[in-house]
């Protein structure tokens, strides 16, 4: 067993997750019709795309971690480990401005998350792309209802673009033949494809996943692991995800930062 799998061991109880809710209301009246630009910018590739440094994070004036330093460059995948209440999820709401940042430095995709105002909240979350363990999909509305639906809620207006733009993200995740389908005809593995798609509409600087493969059987898990390593390589899109699936971890090797007695420890592969 190696050190990775030494340290997950019995790590597989649930944290609570990032809510959907909070993410999709605070971008609906961007009046702003969204720009996709180019994924990769090679003179940009290496720059951070997060910057923690000594940064206390607050649940309800209780502190979760305290002197949180890390930073992650554009383009790296990285994983985030860690027993139940560590405080994974709460560096995710962190990064989403949900938690307020104190400390020395906090950036996340050129925004300071010290001074954000809250009208300028939407257009951070707009460069992040969110997927979560449990789909969060609209029941009532079939795969391509749910993404016109995110898109509208974050501005776009145009019909023609946004079903152009639905089929581009379907076709990236291999699901450009399901859009008619609703999330109950769908297996869980296709389900957490849709919502790779949904994360990617705005061509997102940086992808937050927080347990995507919790409620997936090995075999779509791993998949899902291949397609989250494929768009990173393909596109440069940053990934930070946490996960407890230690197995493909060990398969899908990348660098790792555990949270362990209020520490973080990291790989820097």
């Amino acid at each position: 067993m190696n050190n990775l799998q030494e340290t997950g061991e019995n790590l597989q109880e649930k944290e609570n997750p990032v809510p959907a809710e909070s993410i999709i209301s605070s971008v609906v009246n961007v009046d702003e019709q969204p720009q996709i630009e180019s994924a990769v910018v090679e003179e940009n590739l290496g720059e951070p795309a997060v910057i923690l440094k000594n940064v206390d994070i607050f649940q309800r004036k209780i502190l979760v971690l305290s002197q949180v330093s890390f930073t992650i460059r554009k383009g790296e995948f990285v994983y985030l480990i860690g027993k139940t209440g560590t405080g994974k999820s709460s560096i995710l709401k962190l990064l989403l401005a949900e938690l307020p940042a104190k400390g020395e430095e906090a950036m996340c995709a050129g925004f300071d998350l010290k001074k954000i105002k809250a009208r300028k909240i939407p257009y951070l979350r707009r460069k992040l792309g969110v997927i979560f363990q449990d789909y969060q999909l609209l029941a009532d509305k079939t795969v391509e209802e749910n993404l016109i639906a995110a898109l509208k809620a974050t501005g776009w207006k145009e019909k023609n673009t946004m079903q152009d733009r639905v089929l581009e993200v379907l076709k990236m995740v291999h699901m450009e033949t399901k859009g008619f389908k609703y999330p109950h005809q769908l297996s869980g593995g296709e389900q957490q494809r849709v919502c790779i798609a949904r994360a990617l509409l705005n061509n997102p600087d940086i992808i937050l996943a927080d347990e995507p493969t919790g409620n997936l059987d090995p075999i779509t898990a791993e998949e899902l692991f291949q397609l989250l390593h494929d768009l990173n390589r393909q596109n440069g899109t940053t990934v930070l995800m946490c996960t407890h699936n230690f197995t493909l971890i060990d398969k899908f090797i990348s660098r790792t930062i555990c949270i362990e007695d209020g520490s973080l420890l990291d790989t820097m592969l």
